[in-house]
């Protein structure tokens, strides 16, 4: 809760500036405010100022603030323990003694001991917290969680302003930090998919305020954000990589539409691990962005400016390459209607209204948007100042990079679908499905996760359950295992709708079970029995020897869809643990927790 100046001796002027000027404060700045304060006061009273009081030092004045700082991340994809481990970088490199830890990692009683804490967490799938933050997340919100008085804290919450629950991992823990007794080092920042330059200025937030606590010097905040912009290939840098193949992997007749995409990173110097994904920045569909250009009658060679460097494209070329057309939320359309004279919009944006603007927005894009609310009152480039800046698509990578140098494999599944009367395409995926040739280039970065790694023993048994494109990280940690000679068991679980038309590389997965590198594997191919058949079925068909497997140290993975495939096996897992370890339902949920915490149970999800 921020002070606010009320029923005060000061003018409507004076509160005013107080209160603007109050939340911006430091501890420090406030500590030697009052300081500053007292000995005015001292100084009228005795008469004793002749006019020195304006000369007291803060550094006389405030207390000696610490110089370590504690980074916890919660995240599931990677994004956000990137973003803890640049910062920790930054502030190393400023002098800072710097403890990064996954928040499944940190013990929350040392809550207590530390004294400058910075968050940087995901939010996943409907306002859930990652796998690595979950523990932490409840031991917060729990009876356990001390008083924080000592505390001083900065949250950068990530998330997708797509969803309903935007950010809401980061606003439980800024929210419960507050409760608990502590104070924002700087206000918390929620970044969407576009994150990198909120994130540079958090960070130079933060690090200025840290500076000022401990006596330093201050950066201009443009150079700190300068400073941490990674000049290598990465995520704002990216690497055009060209096409090397492009292959249909499903059979004719099959009502899935797979491609097995081949890019070169020759010269790239990009590195990846078994368990790292790649991102790709794709192109809207040019027949899309076509039609909306008529609908609004915008002239596409118009130059339009797309980003804050005052860089211009014509707007047929950005609205291709830069900005993302077939997504709404919320923000966009109350931008929006600040461009439209369509009293139906503004209505729709009415208190009351939350759940009829939920159903609109779901399944429609920017085309709908642009039809629907005539007439539109903004200019072409009032509309795309708008948008959102074109997001990265993330693919769990293939290959292996010692069985295959300077290359990387992707599984992508085409998306189509009818929705309100159109066909919808998925960005990326069409891309890959109809329009990438090999010769042609599409710029990649890679993203790194440290939550999906193959055990560091290579004799240590493991567990793969993915369906579908969820095969891909697997195919990487068969490829990378028969290239280190790695001797521990190996059990994958596959599904799909037709072994016939469906089964993904199933002549590799048949050379690996003959070589050895592959020791079993179980498949369940839905449509070719009258009752359907899934992996988590299979699963409890072998859950006395799938237990054993556990029992010996095993690690399991998941990958692929959370909402509905993940979460039936992590039921089914709990179920087959509390029956073949004859465990209560609570103790059950306990050994798979052990698991995640020991990094046996891993999950790849989206």
């Amino acid at each position: 809760m921020q002070l606010q100046v009320l029923n005060s001796p000061f003018n409507q002027e004076q509160a005013e500036l107080l209160n603007r000027i109050l939340p911006t404060l430091t501890e420090s700045q406030k500590v030697w405010l009052s300081g500053f304060l007292a000995a005015a006061q001292f100084s009228s009273v005795t008469g004793e100022g002749n006019g020195q009081v304006a000369e007291l030092s803060s550094a006389n004045t405030a207390p000696t603030i610490s110089k370590d700082v504690t980074i916890l991340f919660g995240s599931q994809t990677g994004n956000a323990q990137g973003l803890a481990k640049k910062a920790a970088k930054k502030l190393e490199a400023d002098g800072f003694q710097v403890t990064v830890l996954a928040m499944s990692d940190f013990k929350p009683n040392n809550l207590k001991k530390v004294e400058n804490l910075l968050i940087v967490a995901s939010t996943h799938g409907e306002g859930t917290p990652p796998d690595n933050a979950l523990s932490f997340h409840e031991f917060l919100h729990g009876k356990r969680a001390p008083k924080l008085d000592h505390l001083r804290f900065s949250i950068l919450a990530l998330g997708d302003s797509s969803y309903e629950f935007f950010c809401q991992t980061g606003k439980d823990f800024d929210k419960r930090l507050e409760e608990l007794g502590g104070l924002r080092l700087y206000p918390r920042f929620d970044c969407d998919l576009d994150y990198d330059e909120p994130a540079a200025e958090w960070l130079a937030g933060v690090l200025s305020n840290l500076k000022e606590g401990d006596g330093g010097s201050k950066v201009p905040l443009q150079e700190q954000v300068t400073q941490i912009v990674e000049s290598t290939y990465s995520r704002s840098n990216p690497f055009r990589a060209e096409v090397l193949e492009n292959i249909n992997l499903n059979g004719r007749g099959s009502n899935k539409e797979t491609h097995h995409l081949e890019l070169s990173l020759e010269g790239s110097g990009l590195t990846f691990e078994p368990g790292d994904s790649l991102g790709i920045y794709p192109e809207n569909d040019h027949a899309l962005v076509t039609l909306l250009l008529e609908e609004m009658n915008w002239d596409p060679e118009q130059l339009v400016t797309v980003n804050k460097k005052g860089e211009s494209l014509p707007l047929k070329d950005a609205l291709i390459s830069h900005f993302e057309i077939t997504t709404l939320t919320k923000p966009l359309i109350e931008k929006a209607a600040r461009l439209s004279a369509n009293q139906n919009l503004q209505e729709l944006l009415s208190p009351g209204n939350e759940e009829k603007l939920k159903t609109y927005i779901d399944g429609r894009d920017l085309l709908d948007l642009s039809r629907d609310f005539t007439p539109w009152i903004g200019s072409a480039q009032e509309f795309v100042d708008i948008l959102r800046k074109m997001p990265s698509r993330l693919y769990s990578i293939s290959s292996s990079l010692a069985a295959n140098p300077d290359e990387v494999h992707l599984t992508i599944g085409a998306v189509r679908y009818e929705a309100h009367g159109r066909e919808r395409k998925g960005v990326c995926s069409i891309q890959a499905a109809e329009r990438l040739q090999p010769g042609d280039t599409v710029p990649v970065y890679i993203q790194h996760n440290d939550n999906f790694k193959l055990p560091m023993n290579p004799d240590a048994p493991i567990i793969m359950v993915g369906p579908g494109t969820g095969t891909a990280p697997f195919r990487s940690f068969m490829q990378e295992r028969e290239e280190i000679g790695a001797e521990g068991k190996s059990w994958f679980f596959f599904g799909d709708q037709h072994f016939v038309t469906d089964f993904l590389y199933q002549t590799e997965w048949q050379k690996w079970l003959q070589n050895g590198v592959l020791t079993k594997m179980d498949v369940a191919f839905s449509r070719d029995m009258a009752e359907k058949v899934y992996v988590q079925h299979r699963m409890l068909e072998h859950s006395k020897e799938l237990y054993e497997w556990l029992e010996e140290g095993a690690h399991l993975y998941i990958c692929g869809d959370e909402k509905n495939m993940a979460h039936d096996v992590h039921n089914t897992l709990i179920e087959i643990i509390e029956k073949e370890g004859s465990l209560s339902r609570e103790k059950a949920v306990e050994y798979l927790a052990e698991m995640q915490q020991q990094k046996r149970y891993q999950r790849d999800v989206y």
